[in-house]
């Protein structure tokens, strides 16, 4: 039973101990989904959440908007349990697929879920137009949302996320189903909600995304938390390869060495891990090549991310999510 006590209200988020256990089969044997998930986001921070398919993060997000119940641990939405109802209007959530009466329009379903936020009728019609206005969807506003493609649906779920104002916004893969075009409308207005000083739990599988709207990153793997941080906290560099930048006629053999990066002119920029540096440098010098640099790589997110879901674990059952 997840504790519901009163927390800190400077905190936009706060899980503490978070554990959510799922029971099924005809043994109802246990699979754990989350394990002590503790972390604090702060007021008007865009955090990331991240991790492969199964690492909890939905479970999480659902938790989170009062949809599940964690089996142990705390949630707090600035000080308010999530299991509290009141608790809903500080928050607007995006679920990845987003369902809605599709017999009824775009703003009479904005109309819809305006009047159980109750928002009195004035401001709730300038507020549709709004949001209307910002996706990119006035146009569409009297089409009956059945008529809707994907990419259209995930940009009203985004108005009805933002129609009552909330503190904090959770969004799990906002950008899915969207066209380019869709994909830069959609992320201008998150950003626009951060320059606003809104609060964004961010989920996504696209990296770059999580990396061009986000400070702040949490890495789930298997349930567990492992990595929270900025990005340059998290990323660092990787000490297993370096990126050697050659001036002349650098021969295919010496490029067989490692993965070229990039070739502009006379430079060539080779990517080669350590034990192969000094063979590289040495074979570099018989060919009378200028070595411009020798940089350790930096790791991006996605490079980060894989690295924690290829660790060597040890396959117990526990890593395994289930009990015995």
């Amino acid at each position: 039973m997840m504790s519901s006590h009163s927390n800190n209200s400077s905190v936009a988020i706060d899980l503490k101990e978070l554990s959510k256990t799922y029971r099924s089969g005809f043994w109802m044997r246990p699979f754990v989904a989350l394990k002590s998930l503790s972390l604090q986001v702060e007021p008007g921070e865009a955090f990331g959440f991240v991790g492969p398919n199964g690492a909890g993060k939905t479970t999480t997000i659902k938790i989170l908007a009062g949809l599940q119940e964690a089996t142990s641990g705390s949630a707090h939405i600035f000080g308010q349990s999530v299991t509290d109802p009141s608790s809903r209007f500080q928050l607007g959530f995006l679920p990845e697929r987003p369902y809605f009466y599709t017999h009824l329009t775009a703003r009479e379903v904005l109309n819809f879920y305006g009047s159980l936020y109750e928002i009195p009728q004035n401001k709730r019609s300038s507020k549709i137009e709004e949001l209307l206005n910002r996706t990119d969807m006035l146009r569409f506003g009297d089409i009956k949302l059945g008529q809707y493609s994907k990419g259209m649906l995930q940009r009203i779920g985004l108005c009805q996320t933002l129609l009552h104002e909330p503190k904090v916004i959770v969004l799990d893969e906002p950008m899915s189903g969207l066209d380019p075009i869709g994909r830069a409308l959609v992320r201008d207005v998150i950003l626009e909600e951060k320059q606003k000083g809104t609060t964004i739990f961010f989920s996504s599988h696209v990296l770059s995304d999580v990396e061009s709207i986000c400070s702040r990153v949490a890495v789930l793997v298997g349930g567990e938390l492992r990595g929270v941080g900025t990005l340059s906290e998290l990323m660092g560099t990787d000490d297993r390869q370096v990126d050697i930048t050659l001036k002349g006629d650098v021969s295919e053999q010496i490029k067989a060495l490692g993965t070229v990066v990039y070739e502009r002119g006379e430079l060539v920029c080779i990517r080669c891990v350590k034990e192969i540096r000094s063979e590289l440098v040495l074979r570099s010098s018989k060919e009378q090549l200028d070595i411009v640099e020798i940089t350790p790589v930096r790791m991006n997110l996605e490079a980060f991310l894989v690295d924690e879901i290829q660790k060597e674990l040890p396959l117990d059952e526990r890593k395994m999510g289930v009990l015995a």
